[in-house]
């Protein structure tokens, strides 16, 4: 499909139009932030690794029945995806404290939970995406009751699968961010990515972190990191 008028630019990513209004292009940049874009970079190749990495994961989860916005890659850095409204929350599913739990809550970094923990955070770089509970989600119709239920169990689902997934290949699933939307016909779909952006990725013997927080902690071989994920998923083998 060709690429028509710019919708949307964020941080990682280009939102196209194509000539069909129900299909969009994504484009990823190679861009790097952190911090709610306070902290910025430019890696070559990073977009390409994220795009193949999504499209990999979005694709399994499909398979084992988890409705997406995915339709297909196109190259290097494009694919397509189903156009759909963005519901302004954030799901996010913890296995291991780390991150702003640990800041928030005062809890020792790298304690596995009993059983995964799910967050909710309102979509608004302005006000650096707070976390809400759902009375807030409720009270502020960002999304029904139903779909709420909805959320959170395609977002247990999805943890439970990447997390067997990753386990295949050395890697520990400690958490990952979820976003999601409405089709015409109101159905909730997931939306969005799934890579190294939006997950955090521990190697199961080392516990080399292999995803964004390199990038965060000043830990370099940011690309080497999402390398190895893609080389690791995409070939089904340990390092």
């Amino acid at each position: 499909m060709e690429k028509h008028s710019m919708l949307y630019e964020g941080k990682a990513k280009k939102l196209f139009e194509t000539e069909d209004p129900s299909i969009l292009l994504i484009e990823y940049k190679d861009s790097l932030t952190a911090f709610n874009a306070q902290k910025k970079s430019t890696l070559s190749g990073k977009g390409s690794l994220n795009n193949k990495i999504s499209a990999y994961l979005l694709e399994f989860i499909g398979s084992r029945g988890i409705p997406t916005h995915f339709v297909k890659i196109v190259d290097e850095t494009h694919q397509l995806v189903k156009k759909v409204g963005i519901i302004p929350l954030e799901v996010v599913v913890r296995n291991i404290t780390t991150g702003s739990l640990c800041k928030r809550l005062g809890v020792k970094e790298g304690v596995e939970l009993k059983k995964p923990l799910l967050e909710f955070y309102l979509k608004d770089d302005a006000l650096e995406d707070p976390i809400v509970t759902e009375d807030h989600v409720s009270a502020f119709e960002w999304a029904s009751p139903a779909e709420v239920e909805i959320l959170k169990r395609i977002s247990l689902e999805v943890n439970k699968l990447l997390k067997e997934r990753f386990l295949q290949v050395g890697i520990v699933l400690v958490d990952l961010k979820l976003e999601f939307g409405r089709t015409p016909d109101n159905t909730v779909i997931l939306a969005d990515e799934i890579s190294p952006d939006t997950c955090r990725l521990w190697d199961i013997s080392s516990g080399e972190k292999l995803d964004k927080d390199r990038f965060r902690k000043d830990l370099g071989n940011v690309l080497e990191s999402y390398r190895e994920v893609w080389e690791r998923i995409s070939k089904g083998e340990k390092r």
